[in-house]
């Protein structure tokens, strides 16, 4: 086992000490911006040594990394409530209550920073769309089982997570909920993949 997969699964002080570490990166991010702090300045923060961040998370961009996968499968989770639009109108609005949380503009900023660092960080934002296609397409996956007509992933990425990150992105309006609802409602009411529909030409 790797250190960075011990590093996935710790407890007890080493669970804290991660956390603390997570929380100093978010918190750096907000602050000052990508790519304008250090590892020294996040074990100041956390109030860890140097050695032991980079023990664990090997290089910055590795820790980085960590911080935006964990809080992505840490947060929104995929509810299972029976039916596709409960299951939709439910994650929407987890999403959109993480994403305006204390944490979530930090991390998308910083995920979306991370895309343009080279290949770490092109690996790095590949793994949280990955991450978030994983949860979607199992919430999909139950609906279909069900006999329920299910949009494409790219669906729910393009109509419902893409205009909310945007909107906290630029600060150009709330989520409220009727606005979350409604981005809903527009996936559920497009015609299913193949159909044909006429709007399409």
């Amino acid at each position: 086992m790797t250190e960075q997969q011990r590093a996935r699964r710790p407890g007890g002080r080493s669970a804290r000490v991660r956390a603390a570490v997570h929380q100093a990166v978010t918190d750096l991010v907000a602050e000052r911006g990508h790519g304008n702090f250090t590892v020294g300045d996040v074990a100041a923060r956390a109030g860890v040594a140097d050695t032991s961040v980079y023990r664990r998370w090997g290089t910055l961009e590795a820790l980085l990394t960590d911080v935006a996968i964990t809080w992505l499968t840490d947060t929104s989770p995929i509810p299972d409530t029976g039916t596709l639009e409960g299951d939709l109108r439910s994650y929407a609005a987890n999403v959109a209550r993480d994403v305006t949380g204390p944490d979530g503009l930090a991390v998308l900023r910083l995920v979306i920073a991370l895309s343009t660092a080279g290949e770490a960080g092109v690996q790095a934002r590949g793994r949280f769309l990955a991450e978030r296609g994983r949860q979607l397409e199992g919430m999909l996956a139950r609906a279909r089982a069900r006999g329920e007509h299910a949009p494409d992933g790219l669906d729910i990425l393009d109509h419902i997570l893409a205009p909310m990150y945007v909107r906290v992105l630029f600060g150009v309006g709330p989520l409220s909920a009727a606005y979350v609802d409604a981005l809903v409602d527009r996936v559920l009411s497009s015609p299913a993949p193949g159909s044909g529909d006429a709007a399409a030409g």
